[in-house]
């Protein structure tokens, strides 16, 4: 009888502290931070990253228990865009949180960190994102200019733009200086060649439906459309050409495991 006494009081005293890292997450996150698997398009009219979103993240970059813990403890006290694990165009996006310092003790912080470490992601979530991600990437491919669209060539102004102000990549301010003339170049190359891409891709479709018209009338359309592909692609490797020249070592190694290729 004693021992059921004692087993039953383990259990109700589980209950209570579970209940207790459920009501602190509530009260102490759930002002700004969603807590429940968003869908995807709920996500960009939130005021803050959805808490699956952010410990998805944080999984990303950290392996274990402890460093995870450590950097929660200390971004929750003293925020900053570099020491966040979101994309930097997420936090130009939602801000920077708002310090709990005084607010919160350390106790608290480390029963929501535990239970944050142990609940988030979902795998729900985990799903949803990756089947965005996959279908971002057939979008990119089916509509890209590019004569080699491969993933072992990544969109450097886009990989750089997630991590510009990351403490971990260090980008220094001559260093942004050089990149953003790359990357205002860049863009706008491949933008002007794709607005005539798409329009000669438009013409020559028009054209197949005609029935006086011969395919072999089409062959200039064909050719420019395979210059200005090649003329892409070009400015595209010269873009990760001087990129990588601008970035140390210990940078393009930190980009590398975003650098996704197969």
């Amino acid at each position: 009888m004693i021992k059921k006494t004692v087993l039953a009081a383990a259990v109700i005293g589980m209950g209570i502290l579970h209940a207790s890292e459920v009501d602190l997450v509530k009260s102490k996150c759930a002002t700004c931070h969603m807590l429940e698997k968003p869908t995807p398009d709920m996500i960009p009219t939130l005021k803050a990253p959805p808490m699956e979103a952010v410990m998805f993240h944080t999984k990303l970059v950290m392996n274990d228990k402890d460093t995870m813990k450590s950097f929660i403890a200390d971004y929750v006290i003293n925020p900053a865009a570099e020491k966040s694990v979101c994309e930097s165009n997420k936090v130009q996006q939602y801000g920077v949180m708002p310090s709990l310092k005084g607010s919160i003790s350390e106790e608290e912080l480390s029963k929501i960190s535990d239970y944050l470490i142990e609940h988030y992601p979902s795998e729900e979530f985990v799903d949803m994102i990756n089947e965005i991600q996959r279908n971002d990437k057939m979008n990119a491919l089916q509509n890209s200019p590019f004569l080699i669209n491969k993933e072992a060539l990544p969109h450097m102004t886009k990989l750089l733009v997630k991590h510009w102000d990351k403490q971990a990549l260090g980008l220094s301010d001559e260093q942004k200086k050089k990149l953003l003339v790359i990357r205002h170049r860049t863009i706008g190359e491949v933008q002007k060649a794709k607005r005539k891409i798409d329009t000669l891709e438009s013409e020559i479709m028009e054209a197949l439906f005609m029935d006086d018209e011969s395919p072999k009338n089409l062959d200039h359309k064909i050719d420019e459309i395979a210059k200005l592909k090649a003329d892409v692609t070009k400015v595209h490797i010269q873009c990760i050409s001087e990129t990588l020249e601008i970035l140390n070592d210990e940078q393009i190694e930190y980009l590398l495991p975003f650098w996704e290729y197969k």
